[in-house]
């Protein structure tokens, strides 16, 4: 919640401590509305965890039901009970009405056990006689779909009836209302299975916050939940309101630089990957430092947090509310320890190699968890440690594919050397930023980070630079392609020969077939050889479609495309012995990794070799820079760079 207010109160509250008030639901907020799939799916998930749970001190949390007391002057207005206290339910109307409904479902059961069947009171102001709800589930059998939810709630009802003939409804029960009926402990709330976050909203407009927290912008977040324990005014003791308000400022602020460096994709993307089936779960993004934290127990080890969506909320409540000492003690401990995160992903961030190690690390698969890394950064004795920690990782995943592996025919196995050609991608960066960093002339060096924000955005496969099909000049645009890469080496009379065809669309395959006499030949390939890693690539699945088993440089003229973001189409003779390149259409662009671009510039070749053709010359000094690269990993050779760069 982007606004600070220290008086909102946060706690946790079971079933039981809810069925003594009296709720009001505003008609700012559509009717009720889950459908018969959401009810089930809540009491499946209450069922397996009465299954599951370990003792009284576990239990299953609700979402946040946000809420606001009714002061007296608005209790007349809405002609409610001035006597009662009345809670103005702001968020969580939903899942409190489905409360509601199956204890209202397993009444007689409820009895039975000798629980309470008192339950707290529901008033809609959307229905027609305002608020006739309560008295509503007497006709549940007979109410119509209508606009008011009534049709909703019928079906909901009807659905937990049906429901809770297939479980042992006792057993159901004591999972919603079970407490200790002595004055034994653990007491009443602690014992209690299944409990709503309470957010009670102080000197707020209620429809404000409505509309804040379901604009589809900032929801109520573990982490805004821990912030609003964090600045409670009661955690500040004696603290004058001047000062108060100053440490309650500086927090808060501090918490938006973080969240605003966060909200940048390509820092967030050098921590994090995109799994398209699974989105990042939370509209704020500083939720996964306090995620980090829950899971290493940073501030002290609390049991039986569970293992639902808030647990991370509440191994926070269980520190603000039991760690030994006092209030503020806790709020500078807890926030130094946030900012110790953030501060340790900057450095990580800024730094040319830990950028690239740990980015690696993390966006590889069989990689390292980040939790795992931080961890090794905290116990490591200085940045050079770290970094020979970081190197053995990276040497593990990428010795479990040798140099000289030879993969299978089919291609099956070739996605094995994905970790090799993305980590020369990385080295690569490195050695060019090292460079450029010794030259005196640049004094300042000029920091080119692997983008990986851009590589995680798309699906990557390793492709055959040279085609790997026996003959891939058959048709009459790959020949086309070939015979204008070699027409500025012919001779004036061919030259003409070839505009003539091309003008006129003549025969193209006995044109190919007399200039192929012409032009010396090129190395052959075995099956072998081209199932190497000397002949292969990172390509992105949009580019991979495009690129087909076309010839060589009718490959590296779709890269060259991709990387401007346009479509170019194979270029034409002229009739003064020229080339004519055609117009260039815009295409959607991709981002292409800098070793695949220079496979293509046949840049790790000292001489210009055939330009049609990925030759064994082109592919050996290829294989040897990788090789390079790799010898980066080995800690004696770590050393020794090391100490030349000193």
């Amino acid at each position: 919640m982007a606004e600070n207010k220290a008086d909102n109160k946060i706690e946790l509250k079971s079933i039981s401590e809810l069925l003594e008030m009296k709720f009001f639901i505003p008609n700012y907020q559509r009717g009720y509305r889950w459908t018969e799939q959401q009810v089930k799916d809540l009491l499946n998930d209450i069922w397996e965890f009465s299954k599951k749970k370990k003792d009284d001190y576990e239990f299953y949390c609700l979402q946040p039901l946000v809420v606001k007391e009714i002061d007296e002057i608005h209790k007349n207005e809405l002609q409610l009970d001035v006597n009662k206290h009345w809670y103005e339910v702001i968020d969580g109307q939903q899942r409190l009405t489905t409360i509601y409904l199956i204890l209202s479902a397993m009444k007689d059961a409820i009895s039975i056990l000798g629980l309470p069947t008192e339950l707290y009171e529901l008033k809609y102001q959307r229905t027609i006689d305002e608020y006739d709800f309560t008295n509503f589930l007497k006709n549940v059998g007979s109410v119509v779909k209508d606009e008011y939810g009534h049709y909703h709630v019928c079906r909901a009802y009807l659905t937990i009836k049906e429901w809770l003939k297939r479980v042992n409804i006792g057993d159901f029960c004591n999972a919603f209302l079970k407490y200790e009926l002595d004055n034994s402990n653990p007491p009443r709330d602690k014992a209690n299975n299944i409990r709503f976050i309470w957010y009670e909203s102080v000197d707020e407009d209620p429809v404000r916050v409505f509309r804040r927290l379901n604009n589809g912008k900032i929801k109520l977040t573990d982490a805004e939940l821990v912030k609003a324990l964090m600045l409670n005014r009661s955690n500040f003791g004696d603290e004058t309101d001047e000062h108060l308000k100053l440490r309650q400022q500086e927090i808060a602020s501090e918490w938006d630089n973080i969240e605003y460096a966060l909200q940048n994709d390509e820092f967030w993307l050098f921590l994090h990957n995109i799994d398209k089936n699974d989105k990042y779960k939370h509209s704020t993004r500083i939720d996964f430092i306090f995620d980090l934290m829950c899971e290493q127990q940073s501030l002290g080890k609390f049991d039986n947090i569970g293992t639902d969506e808030h647990r991370t909320f509440r191994y926070f409540y269980e520190y603000f509310h039991t760690a030994n000492k006092n209030s503020l003690e806790r709020i500078k401990t807890c926030w130094d320890a946030v900012k110790k995160y953030f501060q340790t992903f900057q450095e990580w961030y800024n730094d040319l190699e830990l950028y690239h190690y740990v980015g690696y690390l993390i966006g590889t698969k069989n990689g390292e968890k980040l939790q795992t890394i931080v961890d090794e950064w905290n116990n490591s004795t200085d940045k050079k440690t770290f970094v020979l920690w970081l190197k053995e990782k990276i040497k593990a995943i990428t010795d479990k594919c040798p140099i000289d592996f030879q993969f299978k025919e089919d291609g099956s196995d070739k996605g094995e050397c994905k970790p090799v050609l993305l980590f020369h991608n990385i080295q690569t960066v490195i050695n060019q930023n090292r460079n450029l960093n010794n030259n005196e002339k640049y004094q300042i060096g000029v920091f080119y980070k692997f983008p990986f924000h851009l590589y995680k955005r798309e699906g990557w496969h390793v492709e055959h630079i040279d085609s790997n099909t026996t003959n891939p000049e058959e048709d009459e645009a790959t020949q086309k392609e070939w015979i204008l890469n070699v027409y500025l080496s012919l001779d004036k009379p061919l030259q003409n020969k070839i505009y003539t065809c091309f003008e006129n669309e003549g025969n193209i395959q006995n044109l190919y077939n007399k200039v192929k006499k012409i032009v010396p030949p090129h190395d052959e390939w075995t099956p072998d050889e081209k199932n190497r890693i000397w002949n292969y690539t990172l390509l992105d699945s949009s580019t991979n479609e495009s690129y087909g088993n076309s010839i060589f440089s009718g490959k590296r003229r779709v890269i060259i495309g991709k990387d401007k973001g346009v479509r170019i189409p194979i270029p034409k003779p002229t009739k003064d012995g020229k080339i004519q390149l055609g117009e260039e259409k815009p295409a959607e662009s991709s981002f292409v990794p800098p070793c695949t671009k220079q496979v293509f510039m046949k840049y790790f070749s000292a001489t210009m070799t055939n330009p049609n053709y990925w030759t064994k010359v082109d592919a050996q000094a290829y294989k040897l820079d990788i090789e390079e690269c790799l010898k980066k990993l080995d800690s004696s050779n770590s050393q020794n760079t090391e100490n030349n760069e000193q």
